[in-house]
């Protein structure tokens, strides 16, 4: 982010003393965070301007996922794609293979 989009940001200050970079932290890791408010039988009502970038509509499925540094709430797309690249580059199915031959090996000496 530019100093102009810092400077834009300046007279939301309440203190002329707060240095420019906390703007750009707020901008970058604090502006899409929203609140809201558990409601009746555990609904929440997620902000307008949310729904529609995200393209959420009535009836979208959107999957919560309890980490150990809070909530995360997303669509199966977006954890699709969050597992997807977690799991990127490791041999599963190669680790597997060899946990069972080193199993059988084991059994065999025995």
């Amino acid at each position: 982010m530019g100093l102009a989009a810092v400077s834009r940001l300046r007279p939301l200050a309440q203190d002329p003393d707060i240095p420019p970079s906390y703007y750009v932290w707020y901008v970058q890791r604090v502006r899409g965070t929203y609140t809201v408010v558990v409601g009746d039988r555990g609904r929440l009502v997620v902000p307008a301007e949310v729904r529609e970038r995200a393209g959420l509509v009535e009836g979208t499925t959107l999957v919560l996922l309890e980490t150990p540094s809070g909530i995360v709430m997303m669509t199966r797309r977006q954890l699709r794609d969050r597992v997807r690249d977690e799991l990127s580059g490791l041999d599963l199915v190669g680790d597997l293979l060899a946990e069972r031959r080193a199993a059988a090996t084991a059994e065999d000496v025995a």
